[in-house]
């Protein structure tokens, strides 16, 4: 059991233990519940001032049994807002493309584990991520800290640290299902906390 906020047993220490507990909590969940998690997710991302006043978002489309993110990117576009979306590279980096619409996502080129999905546009190099006013992340947990537990694959901690490189600070918002935000997750030194999380359930804030 993944320790919650409202308390009882702690987690196991070990990243992965911790990613496959979650990963398979999230297969768990039948279509029905993941279309209504994934409206319910948009609206409250949607109230974040963040994200409202932001003119430019770098956000990801969602694979597998993610917290749905289509709905939200639609919504995001509809409200004038550029939405950047990554682009995965040979080497696990992200390069960064316009969204132009459902219709302009194809399959990505460089797949690795999960059939992804990436804009079809050109390609504007991995440092148009600095000049977004905020980052959607995608992730598996986060803990009262706003600590982030990511998947493994080290592709969002190299945006971070560019971020940092650039000297860039977007509001950081991480996207989950409500009882992925826990008590702690385990950390290492280059790993960087978030400003926010959104759930279907609504908004958590962390305090630096």
């Amino acid at each position: 059991m993944v320790e919650s906020l409202s308390g009882i047993p702690p987690f196991p220490p070990e990243k992965a233990a911790l990613r496959r507990e979650l990963i398979a909590a999230r297969r768990s969940l039948s279509p029905e519940s993941r279309r209504t998690a994934a409206r319910a997710l948009a609206r409250s991302a949607l109230a974040l001032p963040e994200l409202a006043g932001a003119r430019t978002v770098a956000a990801y489309v969602s694979v597998g049994a993610e917290p749905g993110t289509r709905e939200l990117l639609d919504a995001l576009r509809e409200a004038g807002k550029r939405v950047l979306l990554p682009l995965l590279l040979p080497d696990n980096d992200l390069d960064w493309a316009a969204y132009e619409g459902p219709g302009s996502l194809a399959e990505a080129a460089h797949p690795g584990k999960m059939r992804l999905l990436e804009p079809s546009g050109p390609p504007l190099g991995p440092q148009a991520v600095t000049g977004a006013d905020a980052v959607l992340l995608p992730g598996l947990a986060v803990d009262r800290r706003g600590m982030r537990l990511g998947r493994g694959g080290g592709s969002y901690d190299r945006v971070l640290e560019r971020l940092e490189r650039a000297g860039a600070h977007p509001a950081l918002v991480v996207l989950l299902y409500d009882e992925e935000v826990v008590a702690r997750v385990p950390e290492e030194p280059h790993d960087h906390p978030v400003q926010a999380v959104a759930t279907p359930s609504g908004v958590v804030r962390f305090t630096p």
